[in-house]
């Protein structure tokens, strides 16, 4: 949607052609679901916190001043409302998710992640009988480590790694300084990799004593 065509359709929605606006939802319905369905997780939900984003994209888009991107104001709309939803499903801890940890910056290892996250997360379809069962698994351990995230860490590795928007996009949406941004889409990769690593670790564990269960329970003959 280029900016001439934004103004365009924001001066006809403003003048009350209801067209102009169903346009506008249709032509963003499918990205938006996809922003939604990857923050919250199940595809009814998904359906549900979009159409509560389409809802506030209706009642607010006459105080839409043009600030940033019509595209990038709507994402950050569907992004508030994940947010949203999550956090009333179940309670989180709150944490301060902006004060450092560790060193910030992203090595090779990261950007190696980021390739990896957009290659198995970036469809949203069922995986198919064409991937192996090793790919299938590594890819229901992502969504899981995903899910295990905060949703501000998962917000932000969406909208980098799998959306693949700008820094700047990324600050408008959340409203926050592009140095905030690198350093904490660095804590969400670093958090990722983690929740992977103990997910892995668990199975690991789980496997091997269900191996010593299964050698106790046999019976030796003499």
């Amino acid at each position: 949607m280029t900016q001439v065509s934004e103004r365009e359709i924001i001066s006809q929605i403003k003048k009350g052609n209801q067209a102009a606006l169903g346009s506008l939802l249709k032509s963003q319905q499918t990205r938006l679901f996809n922003v939604c369905l990857r923050m919250v997780g199940n595809r009814d939900d998904a359906a549900e916190v979009t159409q509560e984003t389409f809802l506030k994209v209706i009642a607010n888009i006459s105080k839409y001043r043009g600030d940033a991107k019509l595209t990038t104001w709507m994402t950050r709309i569907a992004i508030n409302q994940s947010i949203s939803f999550l956090r009333k499903r179940k309670y989180r801890l709150v944490v301060s998710l902006d004060e450092p940890r560790g060193t910030s910056g992203g090595g090779s290892g990261y950007d190696d992640q980021a390739t990896a996250l957009r290659a198995q997360i970036a469809d949203d379809r069922e995986p198919g009988p064409e991937l192996s069962v090793e790919k299938k698994e590594m890819l229901g351990k992502l969504q899981e480590a995903m899910g295990d995230l905060e949703e501000e860490f998962r917000a932000i590795l969406i909208l980098r790694d799998i959306e693949q928007m700008e820094y700047k996009q990324i600050a408008d949406v959340l409203h926050l300084p592009q140095g905030t941004v690198k350093s904490r889409l660095f804590r969400a990769r670093l958090a990722l990799r983690e929740a992977m690593q103990k997910r892995c670790s668990d199975e690991k564990s789980d496997r091997g004593a269900m191996s010593g269960a299964a050698g106790q329970g046999e019976v030796q003959h003499d």
